[in-house]
This record gives structure tokens, C-alpha cells and sequence, in this order.
């Protein structure tokens, strides 16, 4: 890069910057809506399913047995015991009208069957309509009448004076996210999902207004060429890029609690190759499309619905069909998101993230040199 290259670059970025700041609604795109999809996100989205509205229709209410039973369920932070009723048609209703999630029926002679040693039958009716809650609801019951039945086990024998026998002491130990917090799996992909949306739809509508007003052609004018055109462009937006991600890291670590065990380094190194490929990818829309309208519209549906459905940032890629499976590899976010979460719960190193890595390069390179050849310096 020749003196005069230089000089020009730096001219079209200082331009840039000065745009960026008299135009109050892309600078508080950029700054502002950030940290609002951070709250949102960090506090409003949760794949964890506590207090399940729980209706009781306890039948053998006299029995100090069943009142013993239903303390597993008061106890518990996952069920919240919501009131009781004496009939099916109240259970019915509260079902319908979404008021609880699911209602556990007990018989009258519950408390006969369980000291006589016989099985007790217990009635549980959830409401199907979102399976996955209703499934994760149904498992926390079973926890429940497992561990009561284990009680119960270990109770009668003890009755009898013996102890259990060839029983199974299963002791977990859960790895990087003790506390099995949701957050911690959802902020790293919102970060992500950040600096892929904001980097492309923000370049893209500035390249765009260009075009609209007519002032592109004036800088196709002069003697700046155009990759200089392009890098001037590029660096006030992957500074931006760069603001965001702090804003990301520092809430992250010091408002959501997440640790960060890995190399900032790193993470700074592979957070350049995402960043240069997102704004490579708006320049490159803002090309084809040439007006903001168009633009926005281009730089959502390739940015948006990859990195929220097909990056693993809340659906697991594994449980994918597998065609679609095939299509998440196309996705750089499904590789900046194992970066991060790696980066920040795991503490590896590029020895374990060496492909994501490599896949970011070759993103970063290969929509930089798109964006490069496709950007011609002509009006048409």
C-alpha cells in the first residue's frame, strides 16, 4: 500500500465516522441496540422450567402419607403448588384456560396401598400443547416418585433391620456450568447473533444510502479505487463491531455472571476474522441491492434466521434432520458461537477450536475478496 493509498483510506474513513455521527439512528442502531438484545435475551429468554403451575386433587387429604408425598412437590423450585380442587371439570377448565400446566390427581386409598406395600396409583394430567415443556414437566415428576420410592425402599428395610443391597449410587458431576444456568448457553450466541446482524445490516445501509443519494457516484469520481473505497468503509463499522463485542464481554462477565476462562487474545483474534467476514457480507448485499430498503431486507434474511435457527444458538444441531444439519455448515455463526462458549465456559485453547478457526478465515477471506470483486467502480 503506496503513501497517497494510505492517505485516501484514511480520508474516506474519517468521512465515515463523521457520517456515522450525524446520523443519530444508525449510531443508536449500533450502540444501543446491542445491550438492548442483551437484557432481552439474558433476562427474558430461559431454557430452564421452574415453578410449574401445579393444580392438586388430593382425595386422601386425611393421610399424613399423602401429605408427606406432596411436600417432594412444595419443596421443589420446579413445581409451584397453585391450589386444590375436588373435581375433574375445575382441572378441565384451569387446563384450558392456561392458568396451570399440569394437575396431579391422588387417589383415596393412596395411603392404603402404600403402607400395605402394594403400588399406589397416581394420575398426572399435563397439558400436550408445548411437548417440550410438557416432556421436561413429566420428567420432574418422575424424579420425584423415584426418589420417594427410593425413600421408601431404603425406609423398610432399615424397618427390618438390614441394609440395601446392590444399590446404585449414581454421583454426578456436571462440568463448566456447575449451576446448569441457562444464561450461560444463551449469551454467547446473543453476542454472536449480535455482531452478525448489526456489522452487515449496518454497512450494507450505509453503502446503500450512497447509491440512493446519488454521492457514490461523486466518490466514483475521484481518483479513490475501489478497495480503497471499500477498507474506508470498512474500518469505522469494525470498530463499532469491536464496541459491541466489549459491551457484550463486560456485560456478560460483570451483569450475567458468566466466567471467561479462556485467552482474550484469542478471542480477540477470532472475533477480527468473524467481524471482517460479517461486514464483507453487507458490503457485498449492499452491491446487489443498492437501495436501504432492499438492503435491510437482504441483510435480515441472510443474517437473521441462519444465526437464530441453524447456528445452534438455541436449537441443538444434533437434533436436527439431517439435511439441515448439512446446511448449519454453510452458517459462520454456528462457528463463532462454539468459539465463545468455548472461550468462555470451557477455557480451550486453538488446539481444541483450531477448525472453527479455520472456517472463520476462510469466511472472513472469501467474502472479503467477493465483496472486492463485485464492487465495481462504474455507475452500471
Amino acid at each position: 500500500m503506496t503513501r497517497e493509498s494510505f492517505k485516501r483510506i484514511k480520508a474516506l474513513a474519517w468521512k465515515e465516522f463523521i457520517q456515522i455521527k450525524r446520523d443519530p439512528r444508525s449510531l443508536g442502531m449500533a450502540l444501543a441496540i446491542p445491550i438492548f438484545m442483551l437484557l432481552i435475551f439474558g433476562y427474558g429468554l430461559s431454557l430452564d422450567i421452574d415453578h410449574v403451575r401445579t393444580l392438586v386433587w388430593n382425595q386422601d387429604a386425611s393421610s399424613q402419607v399423602t401429605r408427606d408425598f406432596l411436600l417432594n412437590f412444595k419443596n421443589s423450585k420446579y413445581f409451584k403448588i397453585v391450589g386444590y380442587t375436588d373435581n375433574y371439570r375445575d382441572i378441565q377448565d384451569k387446563i384450558d384456560k392456561g392458568d396451570i400446566m399440569m394437575a396431579l390427581v391422588i387417589p383415596k386409598d393412596f395411603s392404603h396401598y402404600i403402607e400395605s406395600g402394594k403400588i399406589a396409583p397416581l394420575q398426572l394430567l399435563v397439558d400436550g400443547s408445548d411437548a417440550n415443556t410438557a416432556t421436561i414437566a413429566i420428567g420432574y415428576v418422575r424424579s420425584v416418585v423415584s426418589k420417594y420410592n427410593v425413600d421408601l425402599l431404603t425406609s423398610a428395610f432399615r424397618e427390618r433391620g438390614l441394609n440395601p443391597v446392590n444399590s446404585l449410587d449414581a454421583r454426578m458431576r456436571v462440568w463448566f456450568n456447575m449451576g446448569m444456568i441457562s444464561t450461560w448457553f444463551i449469551i454467547p450466541g446473543v453476542i454472536a447473533m449480535i455482531i452478525m446482524i448489526i456489522s452487515a445490516l449496518l454497512i450494507s445501509l450505509t453503502i446503500a444510502r450512497e447509491w440512493e443519494r446519488g454521492t457514490m457516484e461523486q466518490l466514483i469520481s475521484t481518483p479513490v479505487k475501489g478497495p480503497e473505497l471499500i477498507t474506508g468503509k470498512f474500518i469505522p463499522y469494525f470498530a463499532i463491531g469491536f464496541f459491541d463485542l466489549a459491551v457484550g464481554v463486560l456485560m456478560a462477565r460483570f451483569l450475567f455472571g458468566l466466567p471467561f476462562r479462556g485467552s482474550y487474545t484469542l478471542l480477540i483474534i477470532l472475533s477480527s476474522l468473524f467481524l471482517t467476514g460479517a461486514l464483507s457480507l453487507g458490503i457485498f448485499i449492499s452491491v446487489i441491492a443498492r437501495t436501504q430498503l432492499m438492503a435491510s431486507q437482504l441483510a435480515s434474511l441472510a443474517t437473521l434466521i441462519p444465526t437464530m435457527l441453524l447456528s445452534g444458538f438455541i436449537y441443538p444441531i444434533f437434533n436436527m434432520p439431517k439435511f439441515v444439519q448439512a446446511v448449519t455448515y454453510l452458517v459462520p455463526a454456528r462457528y463463532y458461537i462454539v468459539v465463545l462458549r468455548d472461550l468462555f465456559l470451557k477455557g480451550n485453547g486453538i488446539a481444541t477450536i483450531w477448525d472453527e478457526a479455520l472456517f472463520l478465515l476462510l469466511f472472513a477471506f472469501f467474502m472479503f475478496n467477493f465483496a472486492l470483486r463485485r464492487f465495481k467502480k462504474k455507475v452500471a
